[in-house]
């Protein structure tokens, strides 16, 4: 069973996919690789390709949001040495599942979408990190590299220009730390996957200490359909400041989990129908909008909120990668609190102090509630550890592991406080 679904609004990268159609061939014979033969017989300038991706409101589609086209434009064009262009295919946000569909399905798009970016930011090199508990879609993400280089699209000289660009992947090692840009990079160097301090960032000071851009594998695959419409139409799709489509991947109490690409301001309510709506007619309790690093929303607020940066920020959550997991009227806010607080102690590098003891204060608290042995004084020091670790950290793992705790205290309070005065959950139906 496959968890790509093809009942999309205006698809782009996940249009006309069956699985099997995934070959150089097929790519092809659906327009692939003509936005890179045309940039490059046609001559056109890097600038005005940078110019083209700023117009369209892309923004990068791994978490963080920021505009693609302003960070391809921080890249040194004219620095003399070596440069790098790295693909961050690292998915290990508990419930995002949208990256590896790209590799497995349509991992042209991802091919094209690189070398584009290389052109335009005068790079020859560059790495695909791919999670490394994922091996189907790595070695189909090899052949598909291999495809490219026998048909002249990758490699030297690039149908017969001046333009080269050599692209390889790289297997991770399954550490959800090595999805910070930074540590990854230290992964790629065969060194223990933890994040850099910043300053300097990658664009002056990356991968073998040069330049280097990173972005996600969906903000890459987006770029060969991005062009093929035009910037303007590209943002149009979308709305100001979020242009374009986005895949969601929808998980946990609707009918039909999986993954479901719609244009930026979607409403919630239209992307829960395309999922089928809630599995058994249940009630939704709880959307968690962009991975489980991501502040929980209360159903009714998501319910009249639209799936863009700017209308999540508003219901006091972030989009991050795009993550939805809904949660319905069966599900214990303490219980599912502790799922998420072991998951983020256990992944913890342990570099920075207030996240490698914080976090396992934050779960050894949460454990306590849920086992009936809480007491009042812990949902206090709940929030205040959470607190004291959220941006204290070198990178956002620490807030990852605050943000949800915080959220869940601001909006399910009452059930933390039943869990402690009656010693069990106030949802006896939860499974």
């Amino acid at each position: 069973m496959t968890s790509l679904h093809t009942r999309h609004i205006q698809p782009l990268i996940l249009a006309n996919l069956t699985g099997d159609n995934w070959h150089l061939s097929d790519y092809v014979a659906r327009g692939g690789y003509a936005q890179l033969k045309r940039i490059l017989s046609e001559r056109i300038t890097p600038e005005a390709i940078i110019a083209e991706i700023k117009a369209s409101g892309l923004r990068g589609r791994g978490g963080a949001g920021f505009p693609t086209g302003l960070k391809w434009s921080f890249m040194p064009r004219q620095f003399p040495g070596q440069k790098y262009l790295v693909c961050n295919s690292d998915e290990g946000e508990p419930g995002t599942f949208k990256d590896r569909d790209i590799l497995r399905y349509n991992p042209h798009a991802l091919i094209e979408g690189m070398a584009i970016g290389a052109y335009a930011m005068g790079i020859t090199v560059g790495y695909n990190y791919i999670h490394g508990e994922i091996w189907a879609e790595y070695a189909r993400f090899e052949e598909a590299l291999e495809e490219a280089r026998a048909a002249g699209l990758l490699g030297e000289r690039i149908q017969g220009s001046d333009f080269s660009f050599q692209l390889h992947a790289h297997h991770g090692y399954g550490a959800y730390i090595c999805g910070e840009e930074t540590a990854l990079l230290e992964s790629i160097e065969g060194k223990k996957g933890q994040p850099r301090f910043k300053p300097p960032f990658p664009a002056s000071y990356g991968l073998y200490g040069k330049p280097t851009t990173i972005n996600n594998t969906e903000t890459f695959a987006a770029v060969p359909f991005l062009l093929a419409l035009g910037g303007e139409a590209y943002l149009k799709m979308g709305r100001p400041n979020n242009g374009g489509s986005k895949i969601f991947s929808m998980s946990g109490d609707v009918a039909l989990p999986g993954n479901y690409e719609v244009p930026l301001g979607t409403s919630f309510a239209t992307l829960l129908a395309l999922a089928g709506g809630m599995r058994d007619g249940k009630k939704i309790k709880a959307v968690i909008p962009g991975g489980s690093s991501m502040p929980v929303v209360p159903g009714e607020v998501m319910m009249a909120t639209d799936m863009d940066y700017d209308s999540i920020a508003k219901a006091g959550s972030m989009l991050g990668s795009g993550a939805v997991i809904v949660m319905d009227e069966t599900r214990c806010m303490v219980k599912s609190l502790l799922r998420l607080s072991y998951f983020y102690y256990e992944e913890s590098c342990g570099q920075c102090t207030p996240c490698r003891e914080g976090t396992g204060w934050l779960w050894r608290m949460v454990n306590r509630i849920e086992h009936g042995q809480g007491r009042m004084e812990d949902i206090e020091l709940l929030g205040s550890v959470a607190e004291n670790i959220q941006g204290r950290t070198i990178c956002a793992l620490g807030d990852a592991a605050a943000m949800p705790v915080r959220a869940m205290l601001k909006h399910y309070m009452h059930e933390f406080e039943h869990h402690i005065v009656h010693r069990q959950c106030m949802v006896p139906a939860y499974i």
